[in-house]
């Protein structure tokens, strides 16, 4: 089926939406370059949406179809590009952001986001791409870098704050052990900075992070610089290393259980 070409006067107007908005289409950006209010503006994204020359990504959210990916499940090369407007405030961050940094080569399946929007579903898939939504305080909004993916501005965290992420919820860089090997190759490269590491710990503000990092700086990076900031700044209680394992030893001094595979490093 051939789709109708919009009128001169439709394609004009859909024109200056694209220029102003680039990647992302939204009806309050359509509302304003087009001097309508909001119900105008959503009729027009909508009618363009049938006729086939947008596509609704989320809620009030379209993007252009090109002529020659009218049929393709994915019509934006990035898909990156679309995270500030699907999410809001919000980073990259945990294996997504690990594996930008060159911190691990395994790929997964889903860009993992931190947002401080509300999230009713934590699996989204847009463009074909699957993304999985974690909740993040406003506080917590540090350590980010900005990198450009187009036109878009994308936040990042970066490698110091991206395994802080991932020692305080071992779940979003995949599990310790995988969080481990992230870790030891942070430690071996050129951007290695443990004391933005304790800085961002301290900032972050719960202290399982520092048992974890502390205990894995002691036995598998043989820090013992970054293990005794950790050791100094240990908090009362018990953490477990992963709690989706079974954690039966306990490493007293880092007050922390440990799976049965570290049973050597246990006192």
């Amino acid at each position: 089926m051939t789709r109708a070409h919009p009128q001169p006067a439709s394609r004009a107007r859909l024109a200056s939406v694209l220029h102003a908005t680039k990647e992302v289409i939204s009806i309050d950006a359509t509302a304003m370059v087009l001097d309508l209010d909001r119900s105008a503006a959503a009729k027009v994204l909508s009618r363009w949406r049938e006729q086939g020359w947008l596509r609704r990504i989320g809620p009030g959210l379209y993007v252009p179809v090109p002529l020659d990916l009218a049929g393709s499940e994915q019509v934006v090369e990035d898909p990156w590009a679309l995270i500030p407007a699907l999410f809001g405030p919000c980073y990259i961050g945990g294996w997504s952001a690990a594996h930008h940094w060159d911190l691990t080569e395994q790929l997964f399946n889903e860009t993992l986001v931190f947002t401080t929007g509300r999230i009713s579903n934590k699996h989204v898939t847009a463009q074909g791409v699957a993304f999985l939504l974690r909740r993040v305080s406003q506080h917590r909004l540090f350590g980010l870098k900005h990198i450009w993916r187009g036109s878009v501005r994308v936040n990042i965290s970066d490698p110091a704050r991206t395994m802080i992420d991932m020692l305080a919820m071992p779940e979003t860089g995949g599990g310790i052990d995988h969080v481990a090997d992230c870790l030891s190759a942070y430690a071996k490269s050129t951007i290695y900075d443990p004391h933005l590491l304790i800085r961002y710990a301290e900032q972050f503000g719960n202290g399982a992070i520092f048992k974890r990092l502390g205990f894995l700086a002691e036995v598998l990076l043989q820090d013992a610089a970054l293990a005794g900031a950790c050791r100094s700044r240990l908090t009362r209680g018990y953490a477990q290393l992963d709690s989706s394992l079974p954690t039966p030893r306990l490493h007293t001094a880092w007050r922390l259980w440990v799976p049965e595979r570290w049973k050597k490093t246990t006192p």
